[in-house]
């Protein structure tokens, strides 16, 4: 039977729209959806994995390794001249890097007067970022308190953070806050306060700045008892960073896995990372993963090898979902 016009129309735009789509398919040759590129890149941030390497150092161990992006250090980046801004921009494009996430270190955590001085600092720190192409910068907020009441200390989070967030923006600079999510950190000490991503959303309205999001961290997301629903309930508009790591095996319920005791991405299996990665591939994030394992083996290891052996572990969590 022939087909009339306007039906045989849609069956030829389909059929090339099947051939033009990568499709995934199952075992049973099913399609199941069309394939969803990562458009985050692989960061190397060498103060999380006990390198000492200076930024020239690292963009090169980040180029040699296989990285995608590296951290930008504003105390180098100050010191340039406009002749070595040109070189360091040239030589970073060559090697196919980009700038992702810069180090601002702002102390909010300790008295008024500490907080004032640290502020005071932030805006040369922006400049010099905002110069280097950096739209993206960093904090953990702790999730206990030896004083304050969790009333108190957000309070004290929500003024002070408003602060750092609103010279950011003035630089294009998006902040994400980290929540700590291992009970033996929020327990700690005399008043608990955030360890899950649903408190740390209370504070980002609270802070009602436009450009300040959440700093995930596999390690943080799987101690606080979350799952991949929490993951997806975001955009990539709520995600400025993200930190990969596994847990320790051994340890039973998760709540009891150790503070400061991390493995490398996809080392134990006992963390979801192929679900965690999926998840921020099906919400489009296009920032920055890097690892951060907190793991005493690896601070031993001299840069090179331990530049290397972190790349590793991230190309193998990479490739379970590209």
């Amino acid at each position: 039977m022939s087909l009339n016009r306007k039906a045989f129309l849609q069956q030829s735009v389909f059929s090339s729209l099947a051939l033009s789509v990568p499709w995934n398919f199952g075992a049973d040759e099913t399609p199941l959806a069309p394939a969803v590129k990562r458009k985050y890149k692989m960061q190397l941030n060498g103060g999380l994995i006990g390198v000492k390497a200076d930024q020239s150092a690292l963009i090169e161990l980040a180029s040699k390794y296989g990285f995608e992006a590296v951290v930008a250090l504003p105390q180098y980046l100050h010191g340039l001249t406009t002749d070595h801004w040109t070189l360091l921009k040239d030589n970073m494009k060559t090697k196919n890097l980009s700038f992702g996430m810069g180090e601002t270190n702002v102390e909010f955590r300790k008295s008024e007067e500490i907080f004032k001085k640290s502020l005071a600092s932030l805006p040369a720190k922006c400049a010099v970022l905002q110069k280097a192409g950096v739209t993206r910068s960093m904090t953990w907020i702790m999730s206990n308190h030896s004083d304050l009441n969790y009333l108190q200390n957000f309070r004290l989070h929500t003024a002070r953070l408003k602060e750092v967030a609103g010279i950011l923006k003035d630089y294009d600079i998006r902040y994400g806050l980290e929540y700590v999510g291992p009970k033996s950190i929020w327990a700690a000490n005399n008043f608990p306060f955030i360890h899950t991503m649903a408190e740390l959303r209370e504070l980002i309205a609270a802070i009602g700045q436009s450009n300040v999001g959440i700093h995930l961290d596999t390690a943080h997301w799987f101690t606080s008892g979350e799952d991949l629903s929490a993951i997806l309930s975001l955009t990539n508009n709520d995600v400025v960073g993200c930190d990969l790591n596994d847990a320790i095996k051994g340890y039973d319920p998760i709540q009891n896995q150790p503070g400061y005791q991390r493995e490398l991405p996809a080392a134990t299996g006992v963390i979801d990372t192929r679900g965690f990665l999926n998840a921020l591939k099906t919400i489009g994030y296009d920032g920055f993963v890097q690892a951060e394992p907190f793991n005493e083996e690896l601070n031993k290891l001299d840069d090179e090898a331990a530049v290397q052996k972190t790349a590793d572990a991230m190309k193998k969590a990479v490739a379970m979902v590209d």
